[in-house]
């Protein structure tokens, strides 16, 4: 229904706990090089645990890569710079949410394609940094699914 996009992700385990999300909601998982880990870490097989079958990872050596092949109808960038709200958009069947890498996030050159209103953020109290990327894409997630009324079709 959804497609979760990784650019660049860092951390085995955040990674691990994205694949079995994906598992348990059926949104397609696309990974952008470079990844800080080998995708036959044992941190990031434990942390899915048995979801890595329910899951098909694509992987792709660019965002460019990416948006050829997959072609996405609409992508929202998220991060802590953006000024929309999460819970603003109306989502659509088959809709892109990209994520950062744990430790920058979004560059700007990815930011600044997106029009404003496809940059959304997870509100937070003023001063705090950033949500673990896992919880983010949960958050983002689950907020999509249940706009389409957890719709398991």
């Amino acid at each position: 229904m959804f497609h979760c996009v990784l650019y660049q992700p860092e951390i085995p385990p955040n990674t691990g706990n994205i694949i079995r999300l994906c598992a348990n909601t059926r949104v397609q998982l696309h990974l952008i090089h470079p990844l800080g880990f080998e995708l036959n870490n044992k941190k990031l097989k434990r942390a899915g645990l048995d979801y890595h079958e329910w899951v098909g990872i694509q992987e792709y050596e660019s965002f460019s890569a990416f948006l050829e092949t997959v072609q996405p109808s609409r992508c929202f960038a998220c991060s802590t710079k953006g000024k929309t709200c999460y819970t603003e958009p109306h989502y659509q069947a088959k809709d892109t949410f990209l994520f950062g890498p744990e430790t920058r996030g979004l560059p700007s050159t990815l930011l600044d394609i997106h029009p404003p209103e496809q940059v959304i953020r997870i509100p937070m109290h003023t001063g705090n940094r950033s949500l673990n990327l896992s919880n983010a894409v949960a958050v983002i997630i689950y907020e999509a699914w249940r706009q389409f009324g957890f719709d398991t079709g």
